[in-house]
């Protein structure tokens, strides 16, 4: 029978043997942790083996962080899994069921009408409405256009977003009917060298569009140009500075009136087919007039179909949100996902979006009181989630019914969209497929990594670092490159 002492002996043997290991496994997140850019940062780390379910790294895993545009995750995978991978989402053009010369156009929330995402002609709806009313509708009466865009309400941005994002084409309103990806460019003449730049015009045309120049030029070749301003104001502000010496150079800017220009649009076409279109409305101002009314009786009714417009399925939509970090098109799946649960045009779209994803994610078991969300996209600096929730949530993916789809909506690390610079120059360039977030003071990456043996689920999330963005994401791909 083995002595004490002999026990003690072996078992401090097998410590010696482990002990590499253990430090070998610790090492690179430990070095990750000392990095110099991320002395004075809150940092959260989780990574989970998809197969066995273990966590592998973890530090803060728990902590409420703020995500950024990894936050496109939660909208896209509870969109998909709510939704569909096929769900379209359709524009319809009817006759007012009691006016017969009334031409309604009713959104329901499609982001992708003329969006330059896709390879598609972004007048395609027009020319093809054209068309069909041209063969539907006779020529020789006079008609108006009412633009139902009022599935969302008109509160198109979040209330958390900060004003110096406001007007900007990334931070574009989202309403039920969207046009144009909602972003305009803003032409200057930048030649004058001793002078402030010159506007030259829109594109598309805005009517009725006022700006208040206060652009300067710079030699470093740099845009530095905003532009802001609120939802449906047409007076915008244009301040910062970008490059002189530029014929054409332009800034993007988010359109104030979606539908309205969608309305505009479409009359010129219907116009130039052979129709006399009096007038262009949209339901906005009898939505404000009954904002306090308790009958709310909507002062138009669908009749006659005459032509329907269906969007790329809803595959395409979350890939494009992934890959390029679509603010516009994540924001308009957290308001469908909120009218899906309640289609009363007078409730908060956002915020029923925002509750119904946090009730589904809460529903599969997954621990949401680290969760709490402003946007869908990741723009309010008042996100906040846990490394922990996105491991689970990216597990739960990789091994649900729309395992597939959501994994390829994902770029690849060193190759496309956000992450084509990320882990370029390592071993797993195209073989991570994750998500990157990225406003003032904050860095994350979230997503996959499948190479040789290896599967994990990964979230590291960094807030308020005081190292360069490029100095932070080194860090991360050491640390990933470690594993």
């Amino acid at each position: 029978m083995p002595t004490t002492a002999f026990l003690k002996r072996t078992a401090f043997a097998c410590l010696l043997i482990s002990l590499p290991l253990i430090l070998a496994a610790q090492t690179p997140l430990q070095q990750f942790l000392r990095n110099p850019a991320l002395k004075h940062a809150s940092v959260g780390v989780n990574v989970v083996d998809l197969g066995s379910g273990k966590t592998l790294l973890s530090h803060n895993a728990e902590k409420s962080l703020t995500p950024a545009s990894v936050q496109k995750l939660i909208t896209t995978a509870a969109a998909v899994e709510m939704f569909g991978a096929d769900f379209r989402y359709t524009t319809l053009v009817a006759l007012d069921k009691n006016d017969a010369s009334r031409i309604l156009v009713v959104g329901t929330g499609d982001p992708t009408l003329g969006s330059s995402a896709f390879d598609d002609n972004p007048n395609a709806f027009f020319i093809n409405c054209a068309s069909e009313l041209k063969n539907k509708l006779p020529a020789d009466k006079k008609y108006s256009l009412y633009v139902v865009d009022n599935l969302f309400g008109y509160e198109g941005v979040s209330p958390e977003w900060t004003w110096v994002d406001m007007g900007n084409y990334y931070a574009a309103g989202a309403y039920g009917i969207s046009v144009f990806d909602n972003t305009y460019n803003l032409f200057f003449n930048t030649t004058k060298r001793d002078s402030c730049p010159q506007i030259l015009r829109t594109e598309p045309s805005i009517k009725g569009l006022t700006f208040d120049n206060y652009l300067t030029l710079n030699t470093s070749g740099q845009d530095n140009g905003y532009i802001y301003g609120a939802p449906f104001a047409v007076e915008r502000s244009v301040r910062g500075n970008i490059p002189a010496g530029r014929a054409e150079f332009s800034i993007k800017g988010d359109i104030p009136d979606p539908g309205l220009l969608l309305g505009e649009t479409m009359a010129e076409y219907l116009r130039n087919a052979g129709f006399e279109i009096e007038k262009v409305e949209t339901a906005r101002k009898n939505f404000v007039a009954q904002l306090c009314e308790t009958d709310k009786t909507l002062p138009y009714s669908i009749g006659k179909t005459l032509f329907e417009h269906r969007s790329r399925p809803l595959s395409e939509i979350i890939r494009e949100v992934n890959v390029q970090s679509n603010n516009h098109y994540a924001e308009h799946l957290i308001r469908s996902i909120g009218r899906s649960k309640n289609a009363a045009i007078y409730s908060d779209a956002l915020q029923e979006g925002i509750d119904a994803t946090a009730f589904f994610w809460k529903s599969k078991g997954i621990d949401t009181e680290a969760l709490t969300m402003y946007d869908g996209c990741g723009l309010a600096p008042q996100n906040t989630v846990s490394p922990k929730f996105l491991t689970h949530l990216l597990t739960y993916m990789y091994a649900g019914k729309n395992a597939t789809v959501f994994f390829d909506s994902l770029p690849k690390a060193g190759e496309e969209g956000t992450v084509r610079s990320f882990m370029a120059n390592t071993a797993y360039k195209g073989k991570i497929h994750a998500k990157s977030g990225s406003i003032g003071g904050v860095q994350s990456y979230a997503g996959y990594l499948i190479a040789d043996n290896k599967k994990l689920a990964f979230s590291v999330m960094i807030n308020k670092f005081n190292g360069t963005r490029t100095e932070v994401r080194h860090a991360v791909e050491k640390l990933l490159a470690g594993l």
